[in-house]
């Protein structure tokens, strides 16, 4: 089995590099089309800035995980290994600080800046509804104001023809004072009324800048350009919002209600008798009650509509890619998990390499290094091996023994010096001595040649 498993490990070597400088230069690809958006400058700074980053992404991601995938495997260590892990742990957070998060722009980018186009529109919306709403709360007044006046109206007619309040009919200070308050009342529901158009159309030229900041969001096509003409109109909506805050008629109807009481001023009685006059004294004074009455009535409802909070349009915020992609990053997890997955999947091939180099390992005797020998160490031995047998005395006599030549002998004391006794069945052989041959001579005495 380990024989098997290193054989696997040898063959897919090729296959593990190839692969990891593939996810490095995708890495660096997407790292480049997310940096590209973050830096300012003439097209071709922007170009080389990006590039030169993302090149050095590649590179560092290949070489981080090239080292663990060469070291990692082999420690045995229990310190070296944690060191290693918290390397590899530390390597990661900073590939992803430096990479992961534009690998997920370069991914989502133009999908997180439509979600922002979107939420933004969605708080515009409110915003326009929450001001029209408020612009038409002063409208609620009107009956009140239309009753008010008919009443008064009514009581003028009455006293006119019958004398109800009185007990003498005709068109006296009574009917005078009455029909001057059914006339400040309508007066004034005729303002209430007259804002209810322009609040009308106001509110249709903000739904008509929702709809174009609608299809913006919607259309296909590249985002800048929409997110531009996303922001003019969202513009002109806070405008239109703005208007509708200062279209209410509530501060008005504030102000004509305490007018109404304030500036009310009894006429003099013009009876031809006393009594009368007293009768027209008292039902003015009667009047000037109701007024009074209906003024508060009036007042605390304006108060109320006034104390409602009032709309402050947002500011539309222009967003980079990768800014979008921070602030909406719950809603893209598969593009985040995605992202990091493209710089972090070698470590799962470190892991695997571990995991295969134990078992190993586990299969294999660690006290024999002859389990993990080569080619060349097994010849590197063999090599060691002849040279200290031929450093051994004993083996270099045998070997000139066997070449038929006398081993040189050791050093023994000189009673050991002494030829061995022949076998008897051994032919006597004689001793070599030491002869000089006889060289003829030449005519001039020297040796012939």
């Amino acid at each position: 089995m380990a024989r098997a498993l290193r054989e696997g490990i040898d063959t897919l070597e090729l296959t593990t590099k190839v692969t990891l400088a593939v996810l490095a230069l995708a890495s660096g690809v997407y790292t480049y089309l997310g940096v590209r958006g973050l830096l300012d400058g003439s097209a071709a700074i922007v170009f080389f800035g990006a590039i030169i980053y993302s090149a050095a992404v590649s590179v560092g991601i290949y070489a981080f995980w090239s080292y663990l995938m060469k070291f990692m495997p082999h420690v045995r260590d229990r310190r070296a290994q944690r060191g290693l892990l918290a390397a590899m742990l530390i390597g990661s957070i900073m590939i992803v600080a430096m990479s992961s998060w534009l690998n997920a722009a370069a991914l989502a980018g133009s999908a997180a800046l439509e979600q922002h186009l979107a939420n933004t529109l969605e708080g515009y919306a409110q915003d326009l509804d929450g001001a029209h709403n408020n612009a038409l709360a002063a409208q609620s007044l009107l009956p009140d104001i239309q009753m008010a006046s008919d009443r008064f109206a009514r009581l003028a007619d009455q006293e006119r023809e019958s004398g109800a309040l009185t007990g003498t009919s005709g068109s006296g200070t009574v009917v005078q004072l009455l029909n001057q308050m059914s006339g400040q009342l309508r007066g004034l529901g005729e303002e209430v009324a007259a804002s209810r158009e322009r609040v009308k159309s106001l509110f249709e030229q903000g739904g008509e800048h929702l709809a174009n900041m609608r299809r913006l969001v919607s259309a296909s096509g590249p985002i800048d350009p929409r997110a531009d003409s996303f922001a003019e109109e969202a513009v002109s909506l806070a405008g239109v919002v703005a208007s509708l805050q200062q279209t209410s008629i509530a501060p008005a109807v504030k102000r004509a209600a305490e007018d109404l009481s304030m500036s009310f001023i009894a006429p003099v009685a013009d009876g031809a008798d006393a009594d009368l006059r007293q009768r027209q004294d008292l039902v003015v004074g009667n009047v000037a009650e109701a007024v009074k009455a209906q003024s508060a009535a009036l007042s605390a409802a304006a108060d109320d509509i006034l104390a409602r909070e009032p709309v402050r349009p947002a500011r539309f915020v222009p967003l980079s890619t990768p800014e979008a992609v921070l602030r909406y990053a719950r809603d893209f997890l598969p593009s985040w998990a995605g992202a990091i997955s493209i710089d972090l999947m070698p470590a799962v091939l470190v892991l695997i390499l571990v995991a295969v180099h134990g078992a190993i390992r586990h299969h294999e005797d660690p006290d024999i290094d002859e389990n993990a020998m080569t080619a060349g160490d097994m010849l590197a031995a063999m090599r060691l091996y002849e040279r200290m047998r031929e450093a051994d005395p004993v083996r270099r006599a045998e070997v000139a023994r066997e070449a038929g030549a006398e081993p040189d002998a050791p050093e023994t004391p000189a009673e050991e010096q002494r030829p061995p006794e022949p076998h008897p069945n051994e032919p006597l052989r004689s001793e070599p001595r030491n002869i000089t041959p006889l060289t003829p001579k030449g005519p001039h005495g020297h040796a012939a040649s």
